[in-house]
This record gives structure tokens, C-alpha cells and sequence, in this order.
């Protein structure tokens, strides 16, 4: 067996998800490397390699820890999840107090002795995400109750979320509407997500009151001038009418890998409106493939949770996927100027460590959860195999399957014998 065929063969899981992170993945060397050219002339000589080795050795450390995430037991993060919370809110509170600025954004930490920044708001929406999802299945069965359901689950939103605001208006919104499709898809009642958008609006209002007695501490006139910007301006900005023409000059096929010129007028072509430029060297065809991998993923964790209980597993898949789609989606629309210009990176595309980081590990958790999914269903069908076997009159031994570890937490996370029966009561009954 060639080495080709024995990792395919070790890979469980959903293997087209496999699919599309490696095919992210290598659509990011490669415009990564075409899209560092200018940062590389203006800041080291024209040395681009440099570059494309830094980001080749974080997106291979990410891939490790996707490979990390996939082995370990789902069911982990969920016990994980209330603690990495409150990281996140301690991590978030000091990026806000003692951050370092860059471009005008105190959005990362420095971390001591390696000179590396570490963006905050990554890890406090893996952190979010999973507190949601934990707690929409702890209290699915009383899920319209407001004590026991609503407040577990939106006083941590509005609190990840009004921390990142200040710095990340943008990533705050795209976390909040995540949050917001999760408690939709976990039944939360109607009622009380209409009062968590009424809590968010209490929140912006209170962060521009702190506007007024502290300017620098939420950036209020960058959003006041992007969004007067986006309104008044049919072309858009300067960001916006380069990345247009760069989309226009790729037609059908695009000018090639590294045969860009509006890399050389973009500001950040490496980051947020590196799909102008992905555009231009591959055209309309290689932009409607990058597309449909990011649809196709979520049609993918559609399919997880269709085939699946209605609990954790399900419900942390969902929410992990929707963050990276809609996020996908919005820095598209930022590049077509469809929304006003925000800070936001197209997931594991971009160029940027924490990013490709946690992108990287959201994907190891939606295979963990595919990996036990469908370990769960083949042990079903062998057991009505088994059934069917002896109901015939020629009863067998089914054949012995090795042991699995985190069997015990997808009985528990499926409502099994040995789960908690207040829990997950009612879990494979769900319409």
C-alpha cells in the first residue's frame, strides 16, 4: 500500500471534509505567496520566501493540531467548554486593557520572549461556541424556560461578544450571528431571541456611551466613516475599487498563480481582500470552486447532524461551520463592496497565525465529531446485521470490532444507556 492510500485508509470521518481542508490549505500557499510580494519589498528587500515559509510553518502546526482535535473524543470540549470560557472572558478583558495596537486596533497580546502577537477574539469565539452549544443540549428538553435555558446561554454571548466589539466590530458581529442561527437550530424560543437582539442593540448603545468619555478605547469613528463610506460612495472605497478591477481583470480563468497587478494596489491583499486577488489570477472559475468547498462544507455538517442525535456533537459541528461560512461569506461581500470594509480574513486563506490556527482546529473538532458519528452508525448496522442474521434461523456470532476510545462519551452524547437520562431525555425523539 502506497503512502497515498494508507493515510486515506487511517482517515476517518468525513472524508470530503478531509477534502476541503486540504484544498483550502493549498489554495492558501499559494496565494499567500503571490499576495506577500509588496509587504515582502516594502518591509525585507523582496524576500517573499520568508513569508510564504512563515506561513507554510503555520499552517502546517495548524494542521497538526487539526490532526490533535480530530483524535480527541468530542465530548472532551464539552467538559472543556465552561473553562475555556472563562479564559477567553479574562483573555479578552486584558487584551482591552493592556493589548498592543496595531493599525489602530488593540486586538492581540504579545507573547513573552518569542515576539509573537496572539489575537484574542479567535480563541474567545471557539471558546463561545462551544459554551453554546453545551448548554443548548443541557437544557434541550426545557429549552423555552428562561432561567433554566435562556440565561445560560445569552449572558455569555453578550458578553464575548461586547468585549471583542470595542477592537472587532466585525468579528463581533459574525460571532453574535452564529450564536444566533445555534439557538435557532437548538429551538430556543422565539421570545427570548428577539430579547437577545434587543440586549445587543443595550450593548452598542453602552459602547457609545463609553465612546464619549474614553474615544480610544472603542473605535467608533472608524466605524461611523466606513459605514458613511459604504453608504454614500456607489464605487467605494479605495480598497473597494481595486479589489473590483482586480475581480475584473481575472474574466473566466483568471491571469494564473502569482501573475496579479492589483496585489501591487491593494493595501492588505494578503488578508482581508485576499479574494481579489485569488480572483484575478484564477477568475470566475476558481472563485465559484473556492465558494462551493465553504457551501459544500456546510451541506456537509448538515448531512453530520441529520444522521446524528440532536445533542453536542451535532450542535458543535453546526456552530463551528456556520462561524467559518458566514465569515467566508462576509469577507467576499467586503471585496464586492455588498458590506462595509471590516477587519476580516477569509478562513484558511488568509494570511495570519491565530486565524489559520483556529480555523484549523474548528476543523479538527467538526472530524472529531464526523469520526464518532460515523463509528456509531457502522456499529448499528452491524448490530441489525446481526439481528436480521438470527431472526433467519442461522444465528451468529457478529464479528468482534476493536474498541474505540470515546465510545463511552458517544453513548453518552447519543442518550445510551449510560448517559445522564435527565440530560439527554427525549434526544432521539426530536421532529
Amino acid at each position: 500500500m502506497n503512502f497515498g492510500a494508507r493515510i486515506y485508509a487511517e482517515l476517518r470521518g468525513d472524508r470530503v471534509i478531509w477534502m476541503i481542508l486540504a484544498v483550502l490549505s493549498i489554495f492558501s500557499i499559494l496565494t499567500v505567496y503571490s499576495s506577500t510580494g509588496t509587504i515582502a519589498y516594502k518591509l525585507s528587500g523582496g524576500n517573499t520566501t520568508g513569508y510564504l515559509m512563515k506561513h507554510v510553518v503555520i499552517l502546517g502546526f495548524g494542521l497538526f493540531l487539526a490532526y490533535l482535535a480530530y483524535l480527541t473524543p468530542y465530548m472532551r470540549f464539552m467538559k472543556m467548554a465552561p473553562w475555556l470560557w472563562l479564559i477567553a472572558f479574562a483573555l479578552l478583558v486584558f487584551t482591552l486593557a493592556f493589548g498592543k495596537e496595531i493599525n489602530h486596533a488593540r486586538r492581540w497580546i504579545e507573547i513573552p520572549f518569542i515576539n509573537l502577537t496572539f489575537q484574542t477574539s479567535d480563541f474567545g469565539k471557539m471558546a463561545l461556541i462551544l459554551l453554546v452549544s453545551r448548554e443548548i443540549t443541557r437544557h434541550k428538553d426545557y429549552i423555552k424556560d428562561f432561567n433554566k435555558a435562556f440565561m445560560p446561554i445569552i449572558l455569555p454571548i453578550i458578553i464575548i461578544c461586547g468585549l471583542i466589539a470595542p477592537a472587532d466590530l466585525s468579528t463581533a458581529i459574525v460571532l453574535f450571528v452564529t450564536c444566533f442561527a445555534m439557538m435557532f437550530v437548538g429551538r430556543v424560543d422565539f421570545k427570548f431571541m428577539a430579547l437577545l437582539v434587543l440586549l445587543a442593540i443595550v450593548m452598542f448603545a453602552f459602547l457609545l456611551v463609553i465612546h464619549k468619555f474614553a474615544p480610544e478605547a472603542v473605535r467608533v469613528d472608524t466605524w461611523i466613516s466606513r459605514v458613511q463610506e459604504w453608504i454614500s460612495s456607489s464605487e467605494g472605497s479605495f480598497q473597494n475599487q481595486q479589489a473590483k478591477i482586480a475581480i475584473a481583470n481575472g474574466e473566466f480563468f483568471g491571469s494564473g498563480p502569482g501573475n496579479s497587478i492589483q496585489r501591487n494596489y491593494l493595501p492588505t491583499p494578503y488578508a482581508d481582500f485576499i479574494f481579489a486577488v485569488f480572483c484575478e489570477e484564477y477568475g470566475l472559475f476558481g472563485s465559484f470552486l473556492l465558494i462551493s468547498l465553504y457551501v459544500m462544507l456546510f451541506f456537509r455538517v448538515t448531512r453530520l447532524v441529520t444522521i446524528s442525535e440532536k445533542s453536542f456533537g451535532a450542535m458543535v459541528a453546526v456552530g463551528l461551520s456556520l462561524n467559518i461560512v458566514i465569515q467566508a461569506l462576509a469577507n467576499m461581500a467586503i471585496s464586492v463592496h455588498l458590506v462595509p470594509v471590516g477587519g476580516l480574513t477569509l478562513p484558511m486563506v488568509s494570511w495570519g497565525g491565530t486565524s489559520v490556527l483556529f480555523t484549523c482546529i474548528f476543523f479538527g473538532i467538526i472530524l472529531s465529531v464526523s469520526r464518532y458519528i460515523e463509528q456509531a452508525a457502522a456499529q448499528s448496522a452491524l448490530a441489525t446485521e446481526a439481528a436480521a442474521t438470527s431472526s433467519g434461523g442461522t444465528p451468529q456470532t457478529p464479528k468482534q470490532q476493536p474498541q474505540v476510545g470515546g465510545q463511552q462519551q458517544q453513548r453518552r452524547d447519543s442518550g445510551g444507556p449510560q448517559g445522564n437520562g435527565s440530560q439527554h431525555k427525549g434526544g432521539g425523539n426530536r421532529k
